[in-house]
């Protein structure tokens, strides 16, 4: 029997019924998996890693690729990577987008997905950490400028300024954040609000320089331009 033989046919999906969002959004045991990773994150003092991330993540990264006109699996398919990126953090902090692309294998494999849109999901989900991560794809760029975009003081868990942690600082002084895209300028923004009397705006660049520098590549790979404007100054 030859190989062609036994291999199962590739899943076939029309792109219109392509929900895997919502599939994966709704999936019991990917939830549990998402609020362990928050759990322990919380146990070594790191900001939100929950829930409330993993969707500003997931309707960031779906925004970008529906607003550069990008088809709708794809934007699909960066909705649900976004959603799924950190749940690795419940089995490790280090490298956890490997070890999150590694487990998700398994699990999503029974999903509505061709192998190829497994393969995408997977490839933005393992490389979304500053350290290692490469730009492959549309999906991969999309989820690396969203989530390295998600600062904000709700993230922060118990704020002590009498700590002197700086991450906390940065994050607490961001009291709003949003990502846009402008379509017509090939230009992708990141506007925040930074209270000066916590953080300043150096104080944020001290701390989140890889991850700008990641949304800087990731938008040229999209074709644009990546911008900050903080509290109203466009600083790139």
């Amino acid at each position: 029997m030859s190989m062609k033989e036994v291999r199962s046919k590739p899943k076939t999906l029309p792109k219109v019924e392509l929900h895997i969002f919502d599939e994966v959004r709704l999936d019991l045991e990917i939830a549990e998996f998402l609020r362990l990773a928050d759990e322990h994150m919380g146990v070594i003092g790191y900001t939100e890693h929950g829930l409330r991330h993993a969707l500003r993540v997931a309707n960031w990264a779906g925004m970008v690729l529906d607003q550069l006109g990008r088809p709708q699996e794809e934007a699909e398919l960066a909705r649900a990577s976004g959603y799924l990126h950190d749940i690795g953090n419940f089995i490790c902090r280090a490298n956890h987008g490997q070890a999150a692309a590694a487990i998700l294998y398994s699990i999503l494999k029974p999903f509505p997905l061709t192998d190829r849109q497994l393969g995408l999901l997977l490839s933005a989900v393992g490389n979304h950490e500053e350290q290692y991560g490469q730009v492959y794809n549309n999906i991969c760029a999309a989820v690396m400028i969203a989530d390295k975009s998600d600062v904000h003081r709700s993230r922060v868990r118990h704020y002590d300024p009498k700590k002197g942690d700086i991450h906390d600082n940065v994050n607490y002084a961001v009291t709003e954040s949003k990502l846009s895209v402008l379509r017509e300028e090939r230009e992708i923004r990141l506007e925040l609000t930074i209270d000066p009397a916590i953080a300043s705006v150096m104080d944020y660049f001290e701390i989140f320089i890889d991850r700008m520098v990641m949304c800087r590549k990731a938008s040229t790979f999209l074709g644009c331009s990546f911008s900050i404007i903080a509290n109203r100054t466009k600083l790139s």
